[in-house]
C-alpha cells in the first residue's frame, strides 16, 4: 500500500498543488488552496472485470410508482421546489450569512412536524438553546421537532438508524460536519464531500428528505467542492439584500422540476412571510412618474415580476473620466447598450456619468430588460418622464433593432393586472394578450422619438 501524500486543492478552479501557497498558480485566486487528503492508493493493479456481483438491468418502460411530494407548508417554497419535497431527495440551500436560511428551514420543519411527520433538526453551528430561542421568537416552539446540536456524521446516522427514518432531516450546515474516517478539519474539501456522500446515501436508502445548508464564498458560490452540487438533487440559492426586507429563494438545479423558479419572502419579526404578489413589493413607493424611471416585466421561471429600473445622468464640466456604476444588472451589457444608443441613435453619453439601479435590490439577468434600461437612460438624458403607467420590454441588438422575447403575453397580462394600461415592446408581441394597449417598436430610434416627443 502506497503512502498517501498531502495535496492542496483550489476551491475556485479545482487545480491541485503539492504544497500550500497564498495564490493559485492557475486561476490567480488568493487564499483558495485547502488541504485535501486523497484516498489510500494501492500500488497493486486490480482487474475490475471480474470478482464483482452481477447487476440487474431493468427496461426503460418498467412500471414505476411515482413518489408523492410532501408540502413544506409554505406555498412559495413549494413553488421553487416544483411542487414540494420528493421523498429520498437531497436538497442543498446556500446563501449569504444572516440572510435567513436557518429561519426558513425552521419554519418549514415546524410546519411539517405539526402535520404529524417525524422531523429531525441537527445544528452544527448553534447550541440547542440558541435554536430554541429562535423558535420561541418565531412562535414555533410547540412544534414536535427532534432537535440536536451535533457535528459527527457517524453519531447522527447511528442515532437515526436505531428507529424509523424521519420524514425530514435538516443539517445546518454541511461545512460543520465531520467524519472520523477522513483526515482534515470540518469544512475542508474531503470532509464536505465525504459527509455529504454519507448523508445522501442515507436519504436514498431510507426515503428520508435530507436538506443541507451550505455556506457561500465571497463570490457567492457554495463553499466546498463543486462536486457537492452534482451529488445533490436540488440546489437552491437564498438571495436578498440585508437593507431590504425581501428574500428570493431561487432553484438553480432541480431533478424533479423546472429550474429558475423563485419563491419570494419578506423578513418580519416573527420570521419569513410569503409574498404572493412580488410586483407590488418591488414597485412600492412609486407614485408620480419621474425622469429616468422605467418599469420592466421580468420573468422568473413561469412567474412574471414587475420591477423598476432607475437611471441617472450627470453631465461633467471638466475633462475627468466619466464613471459608470450599475447595481443589479450586468455592467458589460450596459456598456454595450450605451454604445448602441450613441452609434445608432446619435445620443452622447461619453461626457456624462451614468448610474443604473434596479429598485429593491433585485438582480436582473433577463435579456428582455434591454428596452426598459434604454428607456430609462434616454429619459434621464432628456430629463423627461416616460409615459405614466407604461411598461417596457424587448431585447436590443447591436444594429439597434428591438428583437422579440419569450413569453410576451405573460408579461403583458401581469402588467395589465397591476394597472399598467400601456406597454412598449417588439412589434407583434401582443398576440394573444389584448388586456393592455400595446405599441410595437422596430428600432431603438423609435424609442428615442417616443421619449423626446417627436413621434
Amino acid at each position: 500500500m502506497a503512502k498517501s501524500k498531502k495535496r492542496f486543492v483550489c476551491q475556485a478552479c479545482g487545480s491541485v498543488s503539492p504544497r500550500w501557497q497564498g495564490q493559485c498558480a492557475d486561476c490567480s485566486a488568493w487564499n483558495t488552496l485547502v488541504e485535501d487528503v486523497p484516498a489510500t492508493v494501492f500500488s497493486q493493479k486490480h482487474d475490475l472485470s471480474r470478482g464483482g456481483r452481477a447487476v440487474a438491468f431493468e427496461p426503460l418502460n418498467a412500471p414505476t410508482q411515482l413518489p408523492v411530494r410532501k408540502s413544506t407548508g409554505l406555498a412559495e417554497f413549494d413553488r421553487a421546489l416544483g411542487g414540494g419535497l420528493v421523498p429520498g431527495s437531497a436538497v442543498l440551500i446556500g446563501g449569504d450569512p444572516g440572510i435567513g436560511k436557518s429561519t426558513l428551514l425552521l419554519q418549514c420543519a415546524a410546519t411539517i412536524a405539526r402535520g404529524g411527520n417525524d422531523v429531525v433538526y441537527v445544528s452544527g453551528e448553534e447550541a440547542a438553546g440558541q435554536v430554541r430561542l429562535r423558535a420561541a421568537r418565531m412562535g414555533v416552539a410547540d412544534a414536535p421537532i427532534r432537535l440536536a446540536s451535533e457535528t459527527s456524521v457517524r453519531d447522527i446516522l447511528t442515532t437515526l438508524g436505531e428507529g424509523d427514518p424521519p420524514a425530514l432531516l435538516v443539517i445546518d450546515s454541511i461545512q460543520t460536519m465531520h467524519s472520523d474516517t477522513i483526515e482534515g478539519a470540518p469544512g475542508t474539501v474531503s470532509q464536505v464531500r465525504g459527509c455529504a456522500l454519507e448523508l445522501i446515501r442515507y436519504a436514498k436508502e431510507t426515503g428520508c428528505v435530507v436538506v443541507l445548508v451550505g455556506h457561500v464564498t465571497k463570490d457567492g458560490t457554495i463553499a466546498g467542492p463543486r462536486v457537492l452540487e452534482h451529488m445533490v438533487d436540488v440546489v437552491m440559492s437564498f438571495e436578498g439584500e440585508r437593507s431590504h426586507q425581501y428574500r428570493i429563494l431561487r432553484a438553480l438545479k432541480n431533478r424533479f422540476g423546472a429550474v429558475d423558479e423563485i419563491g419570494v419572502f419578506a423578513m418580519a419579526n416573527e420570521g419569513l412571510e410569503e409574498v404572493a404578489n412580488p410586483s407590488l413589493l418591488f414597485l412600492s413607493g412609486r407614485d408620480a412618474p419621474l425622469a429616468g424611471s422605467a418599469v420592466f416585466p421580468a420573468l422568473e421561471g413561469t412567474r412574471p415580476v414587475l420591477v423598476e429600473i432607475q437611471a441617472l445622468i450627470v453631465r461633467l464640466q471638466s475633462g475627468a473620466t466619466p464613471r459608470r456604476a450599475v447595481v443589479g444588472w450586468d455592467n458589460g451589457r450596459m456598456a454595450m447598450l450605451l454604445a448602441v444608443l450613441e452609434s445608432r441613435c446619435g445620443l452622447n453619453f461619453s461626457s456624462a456619468e451614468v448610474y443604473l439601479n434596479i429598485a429593491g435590490g433585485y438582480r436582473l439577468t433577463d435579456p428582455a430588460a434591454d428596452l426598459a434600461v434604454a428607456a430609462a437612460l434616454v429619459s434621464a438624458l432628456a430629463d423627461r418622464p416616460l409615459p405614466d403607467k407604461a411598461a417596457w420590454f424587448g431585447e436590443v441588438s447591436l444594429a439597434g433593432e428591438i428583437r422579440p422575447v419569450a413569453h410576451a403575453p405573460l408579461r403583458l397580462r401581469e402588467a395589465a393586472k397591476l394597472g399598467f394600461a400601456r406597454c412598449y415592446g417588439p412589434a407583434g408581441a401582443a398576440n394573444g394578450a389584448p388586456d393592455a394597449e400595446f405599441r410595437g417598436l422596430g428600432q431603438l430610434a423609435n424609442l428615442v422619438d417616443q421619449v423626446m416627443g417627436n413621434a
